[in-house]
Order: structure tokens, then C-alpha cells, then sequence
């Protein structure tokens, strides 16, 4: 099954989610072209409606615009297709800021990529959205509400098994989002660390700055 029929049977989730409007027909339009896009990758497809499902209960629940967290969910991968070779390409191409090797770094590019190539596509979408999409896969030292958003919900998206996403999701509503965030990213931390995986270079910063951040850690610091 091909990404525009799985589209097809599923239905707009623009207006599965009640978007009315003008913001119901700009995120049909992404969801469109994102199926098209997205047409030889279907289980991308897949979690990119997820994350823009996820992204905008998450927005409900922390007061952040859930049309523009919809639509961050939606592209967060648009550059996920190509190849590390063409992200690295582009990424020179472009001048992305890159901590370290630019090749190590490849898997993480598509964000970044996008955020540079979107804005052409999408005129009618504000900064914020592209900010959210370039830092859905690294993170950044200061994160705005809607990066969160974007970040936590590409973590616990439906698509995702496991206790790590079951812990998250339990957490939603419960806990604020700045500190739902540092879950999320300190776990995914661990699993780079576990797996003997590239860590990239600003992790350790970006995991500092949000622990120091925290009540706990600030009276330690003391």
C-alpha cells in the first residue's frame, strides 16, 4: 500500500483533529504533498501522521498552537527520504552549523535540511514551525515550547513501543513540559550511550543546561 492510499483510507487528519478553516485547508494541503512526498515510505508516513496527531494533543495540553504544532508534525521528517550523502551535500550547501563530522552527523541532517528548504514550499507558515523541524532531532540549549512539543511527540508517537514511550506518555499533563522534554531527551541520551551509537557534540550542553534548570539539580548545585 502506497503512502497516498493509506492517506486515502484514513481520511484528512487535518479534519480528524478539528481544524476548521483556513488552517484545516493549509494542513490538507501539507498532508497532500507529504503523501506524495512520502509515497515509496510508507511506515515514514505513517509516524509523520502520528507525530502531527501527537504533536497537536500535546500543544492542547501545554497551551502551545496546535495548528503549528500539527504542521511541524507533519514535515519534522519531509527530508528523512534522501540519502546521508544528499543531507551532507545539502547541509555544505546550505552552511548548516555542524558540531563535528558532518558524515557522523549525517542520520541527524533531515531536520536541519528541511528547515532550510521548506520555507520556499510553505510561505504561509511561520519561523517557529522550521525552528521546531531543524531541532526535532538534536535538540538545542534553548528550546522554545513548540521545539518541545515536536521533540517529545517524534518519542511517543503511537508508532512507538516500548517502556521509554510508555513512561512519556504516562507523564503527559502530569509533569510540565520543560521537564517532560529533559525526560525525553535524557533518556535518549542513555540509548545513544548504550548502543555505543555517535553522540553529537552538543548533547552533553543541551543535557546540562535543562539539569541545571531543574529544582532538584539547582539546590545540589548550591
Amino acid at each position: 500500500m502506497t503512502a497516498s492510499e493509506d492517506r486515502g483510507q484514513q481520511g484528512s487528519l487535518a479534519c480528524s483533529l478539528g481544524f476548521t478553516g483556513c488552517e484545516r485547508t493549509e494542513l490538507e494541503r501539507i498532508e497532500e504533498l507529504l503523501a506524495v512526498r512520502m509515497k515509496d515510505a510508507t511506515k515514514r508516513h505513517r509516524h509523520s501522521l502520528g507525530v502531527a496527531k501527537t504533536a497537536t494533543e500535546l500543544a492542547e495540553t501545554y497551551q502551545v498552537d496546535a495548528y503549528l504544532a500539527a504542521a511541524a508534525g507533519l514535515l519534522h521528517d519531509w527530508d528523512k527520504v534522501l540519502p546521508d550523502e544528499e543531507l551532507v551535500s545539502r547541509a555544505i550547501r546550505y552552511r548548516i552549523e555542524v558540531a563535528g563530522s558532518p558524515a557522523l552527523a549525517a542520520p541527524l541532517l533531515h531536520g536541519p535540511v528541511a528547515a532550510r528548504e521548506l520555507p520556499e514550499l510553505f510561505r504561509e507558515l511561520p519561523g517557529e514551525v522550521f525552528q521546531a523541524i531543524a531541532r526535532h532531532t538534536v535538540g538545542a540549549v534553548d528550546m522554545m515550547p513548540l521545539d518541545m512539543v515536536v521533540f517529545v511527540a517524534d518519542a511517543i508517537e503511537p508508532g512507538r513501543r516500548g517502556e521509554y514511550a510508555d513512561v512519556l506518555r504516562a507523564q503527559v499533563g502530569e509533569v510540565s513540559l520543560e521537564e517532560l522534554f529533559f525526560y525525553c531527551f535524557s533518556r535518549g541520551l542513555i540509548y545513544v550511550l548504550e548502543t555505543g551509537r555517535y553522540l553529537y557534540p552538543t548533547a552533553i550542553e543541551i543535557y546540562n543546561r535543562y539539569a541545571l534548570a531543574r529544582p532538584s539539580t539547582a539546590k545540589q548545585a548550591r
